[in-house]
């Protein structure tokens, strides 16, 4: 009878651990702090770097070494 018992009751034990760990990062753990940096104030959208966009051949251009190198 035990040995069905164990297997049967193992969702459980997980979830109550999941439960548990939820509760703990909550209430115990340190939060983060809630100001966010100065940089991110500044301007919070800004590009890493401006990207220089290729352009590409024409379907109908002939692909010759020039093409090839662009």
């Amino acid at each position: 009878m035990y040995v069905l018992i164990v297997p049967a009751s193992a969702p459980f034990v997980l979830l109550a651990t999941v439960l548990g760990l939820s509760w703990w990062e909550d209430r115990i753990l340190p939060s983060p702090p809630t100001e966010p940096t100065e940089a991110l104030i500044a301007n919070p959208f800004a590009p890493a770097a401006s990207a220089q966009l290729v352009e590409l051949p024409r379907v109908d251009t002939a692909l010759t070494r020039e093409v090839a190198r662009r």
